[in-house]
């Protein structure tokens, strides 16, 4: 008889391995077979199925914001110069459109600024507000 049987070691099911248990042991024995199956793939599969499910959460944040921002009464449209009394439109301005005319007019006009003459200029500091100098 040899020194060792050629029968690999297996625990006998005993009451104290449960169904989870032995659930784990076989994917573990699995797992180092067959990687990107057990491990990769329902990796992947839960972060798209994520960006899905998460899509039309964001839109519904932004979609509440929107809403929140436009609603406006007319007294607040009327203190903002928004509207005149007379219901008509007031001062019209968008704080995100900078560039007055063309494009290229304003392209142009900063091209032909004198980039190697200027001059460093330190931001004016409120009272008691340190301004970084030692």
């Amino acid at each position: 008889m040899p020194a060792f049987q050629s029968k690999t070691f297996r625990r006998a099911a005993t009451e104290s391995s449960s169904l989870s248990e032995r659930i784990g042991a076989l994917y573990r024995a699995r797992l180092a077979r067959h990687p990107f199956i057990l491990f990769g793939l329902p990796f992947i599969t839960v972060i798209v199925a994520g960006s899905f499910a998460l899509t039309p959460a964001a839109a519904l944040r932004y979609e509440r914001y929107d809403r929140k921002v436009k609603q406006l009464s007319q007294e607040e449209a009327f203190d903002l110069g928004l509207k005149g009394p007379d219901g008509e439109a007031g001062i019209k301005r968008n704080p995100r459109r900078r560039i007055v005319g063309d494009e290229k007019e304003e392209y142009y006009r900063l091209m032909a600024k004198d980039l190697d003459q200027w001059e460093q200029k330190r931001v004016e500091r409120f009272k008691g507000e340190p301004d970084g100098r030692l």
